[in-house]
């Protein structure tokens, strides 16, 4: 296992929940990454961010880790779940609810319904 891949799965097993993204959950340099950030920032969440410009063996490294092309890539209790697409999908269907409650991770449960609502 390369350098960079067993950074990526120290990061995914020392912390409920990590977001390898482009840029900082407080700056965050792409739409994409954005979009999860804010909603995980609206929600409570407390989670590890991974700032994937800052290290292109990570950039690749967590490519190559799941298996899926895209950056951001959100993981809980070191599980893959998936980016963008997928993140918002689960985020408006509840199913994201679903993954905390399941993980042990505590959230703002009305900020969750506020977005569904705002989006529904």
């Amino acid at each position: 296992m390369s350098d960079a891949q067993t950074q990526i799965q120290e990061t995914v097993t020392s912390n409920d929940v990590v977001l390898f993204m482009k840029g900082t959950k407080d700056a965050p340099q792409c739409g994409f990454s954005s979009r999860i950030a804010g909603v995980l920032n609206f929600m409570g969440i407390d989670y590890a961010d991974v700032n994937v410009l800052a290290d292109d063996a990570i950039r690749q490294g967590i490519k190559d880790f799941s298996d899926w092309p895209t950056i951001p890539q959100l993981y809980i209790k070191g599980e893959f779940i998936g980016g963008c697409d997928i993140v918002t999908e689960m985020m408006l269907s509840g199913e994201l609810d679903k993954s905390f409650d399941d993980g042990g991770v505590s959230y703002n449960k009305e900020a969750a319904e506020q977005i569904r609502a705002a989006n529904g």
